[in-house]
């Protein structure tokens, strides 16, 4: 736990080396790093947390903002005496990565994003973004966490513990970092960051095609890699991602 940030939040470090910070969408926890916390530790520091609301981190009072999380992740740097890590988005988590880019850019080497945005303007996901606020609402957590953790898992085991993480979330929370997930747009601040971004999306995944583009032809330094797979790249396509943010950290660091 970490009792510097006010409301208790639980993270996990694993490995030693460059420093990796991961972050989840809504409903989900660290949880959905489990094979880059496995691998990635081999050779770096990979360090998850849930979001406040999320998981096995406290219900938090103040109400979710992007830029609430990003002020989290400082301060969880600051605990670790971490200076500077690259910082690791997806879907939603990878707006996060901007924010954190653009407010603390001081504390990253780079950012990757997978399967990201800096907005939602088309009309799939948007409406997936309000029917999963909807669900939150009505404190549906349970067929919330079934379809999201079912649509993330590569396994049943895989399924079992992301559904049974998703379950200790508090609706409150995760509704309002929907809300924020459906309003975020960053896309005309894009040209000010100015440091090594991955943007790593899958080939099935049509409906984030326009995000990956407008990313690759706005950030300034950017490296656009797909892979064969849908949205669900940290666990179904997990060898070719972990692969994929290796070489990019080693090509960093020459």
């Amino acid at each position: 736990m970490l009792p510097d940030v006010g409301n208790g939040l639980y993270y996990n470090v694993k490995g030693k080396g460059i420093p990796l910070v991961f972050i989840h969408p809504p409903l989900l926890t660290s949880a959905n790093f489990k094979y880059q916390v496995e691998e990635l530790s081999r050779k770096y520091k990979v360090i998850t947390f849930d979001i406040r609301g999320h998981g096995r981190s406290a219900f938090s009072q103040e109400p979710i903002t992007y830029q609430m999380i990003a002020n989290d992740m400082k301060l969880l740097l600051d605990h670790l005496e971490i200076d500077k890590a690259f910082i690791c988005g997806y879907s939603t988590g990878g707006s996060i990565v901007l924010e954190f880019l653009l407010n603390h850019k001081e504390r990253a080497i780079g950012g990757i994003i997978i399967s990201g945005m800096s907005e939602i303007r088309d009309f799939y996901n948007e409406k997936r973004l309000i029917i999963a606020r909807l669900l939150s609402k009505i404190k549906a957590k349970k067929l919330l966490g079934l379809a999201i953790s079912f649509g993330n898992a590569n396994t049943f085991e895989i399924f079992k513990m992301m559904y049974q993480e998703s379950l200790k979330g508090d609706m409150r929370n995760i509704k309002q970092y929907y809300n924020c997930s459906l309003h975020y747009n960053c896309t005309h601040q894009l040209l000010s960051i100015d440091l090594p971004i991955l943007l790593a999306f899958g080939s099935k995944d049509k409906a984030f095609h326009r995000y990956a583009k407008i990313l690759h032809e706005k950030l300034p330094q950017n490296e656009l890699r797909v892979i064969h797979a849908k949205h669900q790249l940290p666990t179904k396509a997990a060898k070719e991602l972990n692969q994929m943010i290796h070489d990019f950290v080693v090509k960093i660091q020459q």
